[in-house]
């Protein structure tokens, strides 16, 4: 079994190098701890990529498509899949959390778009808005600026949040709640940064709280 792993582990990585730019994330990760290398927090992840943990390390990994979230701790090495990570050594639970499963193609398309300028197609343009199942989303953004958040469905309800200063993380995400905003469960709403907009939707029965970020994580196009 080791001999396998060890296998699947330098075929991943032979893979991983080849062809990691090319694929399309699969997973994010939602938290690291300790002694990780391969990923960092808030990282996109491809199928195949290789992520070690030495002694204290932690890592959530939160699977866009299947809604795996996984939390791995302890000395070992983690392959990621498609649906889900294979595991050696550390210790290994994971949960089906509320997500959007359309968010893994919404992403693999906006990180592809984001070396070139394409055409949107009409399509891309009448979509269904993604649900979110958090009622503080968190934002990836590309540029600093003004993010105007508005309810459609409701009058009343408007958020303006200053990013030319704000702390995000990595440099790209914002967490709604660090500006104390909670949006209203079953609300419709649009969001605009620049040129960059998107619209979503809050889930019904979403709740209250940082919950996982595959769940609240929305990206502006």
């Amino acid at each position: 079994m080791k001999r396998l792993f060890t296998a699947m582990i330098a075929f991943a990585t032979w893979t991983g190098a080849a062809g990691a730019a090319s694929q399309a994330p699969v997973a994010v990760v939602e938290d690291v701890q300790g002694k990780v290398t391969g990923a960092e927090f808030m990282d996109y992840v491809v199928p195949g990529q290789v992520i070690k943990l030495g002694v204290g390390g932690k890592i959530v990994i939160g699977y866009m498509k299947s809604c795996w979230r996984e939390v791995i701790s302890g000395i070992g090495t983690v392959i990621v899949g498609t649906d889900q990570s294979a595991v050696h050594l550390s210790q290994f639970t994971a949960d089906k959390v509320p997500c959007d499963s359309s968010q893994a193609e919404r992403i693999g398309k906006a990180v592809g778009e984001s070396a070139a300028t394409i055409v949107r197609s009409l399509r891309d343009d009448i979509q269904p808005s993604l649900v979110l199942h958090g009622i503080t989303p968190i934002v990836a953004v590309s540029e600093r600026g003004r993010l105007v958040l508005e309810r459609t469905d409701a009058r009343g309800e408007r958020y303006e949040v200053d990013l030319t200063r704000a702390p995000l993380a990595r440099g790209k995400f914002y967490d709604l709640a660090k500006a104390n905003i909670a949006l209203k469960p079953g609300g419709t709403y649009s969001m605009k940064l620049n040129s960059k907009s998107t619209t979503f939707m809050i889930d019904a029965g979403a709740t209250p709280g940082a919950g996982p970020v595959i769940g609240r994580l929305v990206m502006l196009r």
